[in-house]
């Protein structure tokens, strides 16, 4: 019982001591480099306080646990060290880890690796190495600690960061290293010419790929863990006049599959999409141009009809994301196994779904309209402007047209547009001239679909801003803008009588529905998602 009482009275204790100091919210706080210099970041990590702020000669100090004696100890020593004072406020495990990454940079762990780097080649001048060699040591120390620490520490940031992909590129005098973040190329960080090589070599063993061979290009992939979760990179290889280029597609399973709702499907394009994905047979084709998140949408239909009583086979170029339960077989069009040859064969793998990469030539396109006709789901892409050029484009690659009306359920287009930082976004009413553009799309909807666009007059849209969260951009992540058309007894009637037109289409997209691109982007704008320019700049190019 004794025992008892004296722990109750240390918790009280303890409960005392940090009353004495305020409790912090960091969310979204960038700390300024000058004031992280104050706390070497080996302090920090080890006895859990970050700087928070500066402000004369006052340091503000974040501290997980202030009744830390050593601690505090540690942090008098730092200040008086400094010559200022500090004042501690308590803050959050979450916050303290996030400032803790503050301090690893990209350009700072870099520039340790490099440094250790030098040191092993000075080290190798010291043993009698001559220029010449020390140029070609730079070659062989791949699996050395400085090149593989600058790999890690590349893709751990690009991860991070939400990058899609990674490139890595050789100009004449640098190295220069660029993240994709949201569909836009940064650059990230420029490396001494003399690591390139050192750097597509580790990347090479990392993918197993052939070292020695830089006149073709190659492609490879591995995984590798960042933050606890297995990340996956596609890597791909092109010899140019500088040298090797790389590019790394970073394919993270948590961004990958995603739900309807988060792809930006709503309303009357949700429903059409979930009950058309119930129909026994069939074909849904996706459209748009590359880099429209046209696998991403497919990968989440797969998902969704992924069950035990189903066998699901994809064809892919390559496989993107593995997903548990579906038979996923990368082509190979080196050894002849293409789209059209590996959908031959898996017609005898007793499929009831069909997922094929892209619908290419006239020889996948019959393959995949006469799997649709025999009692198969069949999913894939098709390079078009719209929803509405699926059915030309197909007959085009030569589908007799009265083979559509029974093979095609629907078709989609899709476009990404960049979200709004919800952070930092602002409501502003709209000017006259957005308001008048937003007007004119409601006006063009059915009667039917503007109930979904009940908005008070004046209009509020959000523009953006920039802030910590968002790396001054103003933006983060991206959503899809969606238009999708189906098979129906007129759409039918207009293909099989051949009155296949623009204007024929239109009426008929009208007709049923249909909310354009465009008009699913105006409604994104009205819920904040998206800005009004964001929109106007992807339809219109």
């Amino acid at each position: 019982m004794v025992a008892n009482k004296k722990n109750i009275k240390k918790e009280i204790k303890i409960t005392e001591e940090e009353i004495k100091f305020p409790f912090i919210n960091l969310l979204g706080k960038e700390i300024p480099k000058e004031v992280l210099k104050e706390i070497p970041e080996e302090a920090a990590v080890f006895y859990r306080f970050v700087p928070i702020a500066k402000k004369g000669n006052l340091l503000e100090v974040g501290m997980v646990d202030p009744s830390d004696l050593k601690a505090k100890e540690a942090l008098r020593f730092i200040t008086r060290r400094n010559k200022i004072e500090s004042k501690i406020f308590v803050i959050s495990e979450e916050d303290i880890n996030k400032v803790l990454k503050q301090y690893r940079t990209l350009g700072g762990e870099v520039k340790k690796a490099l440094k250790e780097l030098d040191k092993e080649l000075e080290s190798d001048k010291e043993v009698g190495y001559k220029k010449e060699k020390v140029e070609d040591r730079v070659s062989s120390i791949v699996a050395d600690a400085p090149i593989t620490k600058i790999v890690a520490v590349m893709l751990k940031h690009a991860v991070e960061g939400r990058a899609s992909d990674i490139h890595i590129e050789a100009a004449k005098d640098s190295l220069k290293i660029r993240f994709r973040v949201d569909g836009i190329l940064y650059n990230s960080l420029i490396l001494p010419k003399d690591v390139h090589s050192s750097i597509v070599s580790r990347i090479k063993i990392l993918s197993n790929l052939k070292i020695d061979e830089t006149r073709i290009p190659q492609d490879g992939r591995f995984h590798t863990m960042v933050g606890g979760i297995k990340i996956d990179f596609r890597v791909s290889t092109l010899p140019t006049a500088n040298g090797e280029k790389v590019v790394l597609r970073v394919l993270d399973p948590n961004v990958g599959l995603k739900t309807f709702p988060e792809l930006g499907l709503h309303g009357y394009n949700l429903k059409t999409l979930e009950s058309t994905i119930k129909k026994p047979f069939g074909m849904i084709l996706i459209t748009g141009p590359t880099g429209s998140g046209k696998t991403t949408t497919l990968y989440s239909i797969l998902n969704k009809l992924n069950q035990e009583a189903v066998n699901i086979v994809s064809l892919e170029d390559p496989v993107e994301y593995f997903i548990e339960g579906i038979n996923q077989s990368q082509i190979r069009p080196e050894i002849d196994y293409s789209f059209a040859s590996g959908l031959r064969h898996i017609l005898r793998q007793d499929p009831d779904i069909i997922m094929v990469g892209e619908i290419r030539d006239e020889e996948t396109a019959s393959l995949a309209i006469h799997a649709s006709l025999t009692g198969h789901i069949l999913l894939s892409t098709l390079h078009t402007n719209d929803a509405s050029g699926v059915v030309p484009r197909l007959i085009d690659l030569n589908i007799n047209s009265f083979l559509l009306p029974n093979a095609l359920n629907l078709s989609i287009a899709q476009r990404l547009v960049r979200r709004l930082c919800d952070k930092c976004k602002e409501e502003i009413e709209a000017p006259p001239e957005i308001s008048e553009v937003i007007e004119k799309e409601i006006e063009k909807l059915s009667i039917e679909r503007k109930k979904e666009f009940e908005w008070k007059r004046p209009f509020k849209i959000y523009k953006k801003k920039g802030c910590s969260l968002c790396g001054n951009k103003g933006v983060k992540g991206r959503i899809a803008i969606y238009e999708i058309i189906i098979m129906t007894p007129q759409l039918e009637k207009i293909i099989i009588n051949k009155e296949l037109s623009d204007a024929s289409l239109k009426e008929e997209a009208l007709r049923q529905g249909m909310i354009t691109m465009k008009q699913d982007g105006i409604y994104k704008i009205l819920q904040g998602v998206v800005s009004f320019e964001e929109v106007i700049r992807v339809v219109e190019e």
